[in-house]
């Protein structure tokens, strides 16, 4: 199924709800919508297998466009809007986007996508005005047929690696070209066929559309006949507002926006009857335990947590019953079967540390360079995205952390998400970071880098505590050397830390408020 299945059958049922705006997109107006567009890119000469690159943020052309993409058979690629203008005319010309959709609200990034430095871009279009060289989106497609072109066919979806090393990648999979209708829809068949979802009910997206979850799981709704509620941008609240005012029945969120929800004071958060909720699916970084076990016993046992990436390699979930037993556990598998390798690609035991391989699962490709496709895969054609974890004795997963992100401090090894969890769990403690900086007896030393509650004071006194609060939880080894005050947001929209960034700039040292093993010295000063 897809939105021309209920543009027939119930053409009045909203596909698309603005949480802010409240503007309405009916499964009428967006198969008319995405039609005429498939139209547009038809004309323009693009054929199964091309590709569009979008730079939007949360609006209901996205949905246009990618639908309009996906019934023409294209590789649609979703850019994200917070890049650089640089970075952004990397992933466009890289993804051989053939046409590029921006908003006016990005227009600055518009002087990095001229015709001179992308030449293999063959037109330029702009939602809500335009600027020298753009045409304006609306007009391009306010005359073309709101009916299905004559080739209507399957595409798929080509989002861009978050470039832990080196420049982000197109995750790449073969484009069938098959019959509308006959998408494989991973995430529509755990909706419909796991969490229960129906024709009706409504689906709560308050992530960012340019990542993969997001907008896989948004489109999978539109083949399941369900209405999908869109946050402009998240705010704690208005997601519990929206869930009381649509009758929300499921959402997907991540870590962070738990705990901006948990932060909120309890007259607010019991202010809204969540009592529509069935499922409250999350992933996109691992959840803290104790995070996870307020919000359980807040919204009841709806959490439905998945892991997986967005190569597809394989996938666990869990429910609240069963996490309630297996505190931490992301669960067992869903799609493709994970095994634990060490670094010569040994399988290990259950409850030993290494990196996550799946057997099965989507194959891929990371476009451009067979070197890194070739090294996420193995001999027996296993895949990895370089996450570390551990099996149980009954198969259920547990995440460590990335491999890339490890510390290794006097031949130990320490993983960062664990000290994250644990400063995060401080009633002053907004978010943190954590990462090894050079150490000249130890080989790396653990860092933290926090970003405070709205007006906690970013001073010595406030790092000893943090100190104080990280030795009464975790063993010495593990705990920062040094604590580092940040007023920047240290995540993606999505849940993910932005931890490159921070390698960059701390790699040369530690920074302040350090003294070996025990914290700050009594005259440490915080960070400017």
């Amino acid at each position: 199924m897809y939105p021309g299945t209920f543009a027939r059958s119930s053409p009045a049922l909203p596909a698309v709800v603005m949480g802010g705006s409240g503007e309405v997109v009916t499964y009428r107006d967006l198969d008319a919508r995405s039609n005429r567009v498939a139209h547009l890119l038809r004309r323009q000469g693009l054929r199964p297998g091309d590709a569009l690159a979008v730079l939007s943020g949360n609006r209901p052309e996205v949905f246009d466009l990618a639908w309009a993409a996906q019934r023409a058979g294209l590789q649609l690629t979703m850019v994200n809007h917070h890049l650089t203008p640089e970075e952004s005319a990397y992933i466009a010309g890289d993804s051989g986007a053939k046409v590029v959709v921006m908003t006016r609200e990005l227009a600055g990034t518009a002087s990095a996508l001229t015709p001179e430095a992308l030449p293999g871009i063959e037109r330029r279009l702009m939602i809500g005005g335009t600027v020298p060289g753009w045409e304006a989106y609306e007009e391009a497609v306010r005359d073309l047929p709101d009916t299905p072109i004559p080739d209507e066919c399957e595409g798929d979806i080509m989002l861009y690696s978050s470039g832990t090393t080196g420049r982000p990648k197109g995750i790449r999979r073969e484009v069938s070209a098959a019959p509308m209708g006959t998408y494989p829809d991973v995430p529509g068949h755990w909706l419909r066929e796991t969490l229960g979802m129906l024709p009706g009910d409504v689906y709560l997206c308050p992530a960012p559309l340019y990542h993969a979850a997001p907008l896989a799981w948004s489109m999978a709704c539109h083949r399941t006949g369900s209405t999908v509620v869109v946050m402009e941008r998240f705010d704690a609240e208005e997601a519990l507002r929206l869930i009381e005012r649509h009758r929300v029945t499921h959402g997907q969120w991540v870590p962070t926006m738990f705990v901006r929800m948990l932060k909120l004071p309890e007259r607010i958060r019991r202010r809204y009857d969540l009592s529509s909720l069935r499922w409250a699916v999350h992933a996109g970084a691992p959840c803290p335990v104790p995070v996870k076990r307020r919000m359980i016993e807040w919204w009841g046992p709806v959490l439905y947590e998945f892991y997986s990436a967005t190569e597809g390699i394989g996938a666990t979930a869990i429910t609240s019953e069963e996490w309630l037993r297996r505190p931490g556990s992301v669960g067992r598998p869903l799609m493709g079967r994970p095994h634990i390798l060490d670094e010569r690609g040994r399988e290990l035991p259950p409850g030993e540390v290494g990196v996550i391989w799946f057997e099965g699962g989507t194959p891929f490709e990371y476009r451009g360079d067979p070197g890194k496709t070739a090294a996420a895969t193995d001999r027996r054609g296993w895949r990895t995205v370089g996450d570390m974890g551990r099996l149980d004795d009954d198969g259920h997963l547990y995440l460590t952390d990335r491999a890339i992100n490890m510390i290794i401090s006097g031949g130990v090894n320490i993983y960062p998400q664990e000290v994250e969890d644990v400063l995060v769990e401080h009633p002053d403690v907004a978010d943190a970071a954590v990462l090894g900086v050079p150490d000249a007896e130890m080989g790396e030393q653990v860092k933290a880098v926090v970003q405070l509650e709205e007006g906690g004071p970013a001073d010595g006194g406030t790092a000893a505590r943090l100190f104080e609060h990280c030795r009464a939880h975790l063993a010495g080894y593990k705990c920062p050397r040094s604590i580092e005050f940040t007023g920047e947001p240290l995540r993606t929209p999505a849940g993910k830390i932005r931890k490159e960034p921070l390698k960059r700039r701390f790699g040369a040292g530690p920074g302040p408020f350090t003294r070996s093993g025990n914290g700050p010295t009594p005259d440490s000063k915080p960070a400017s």
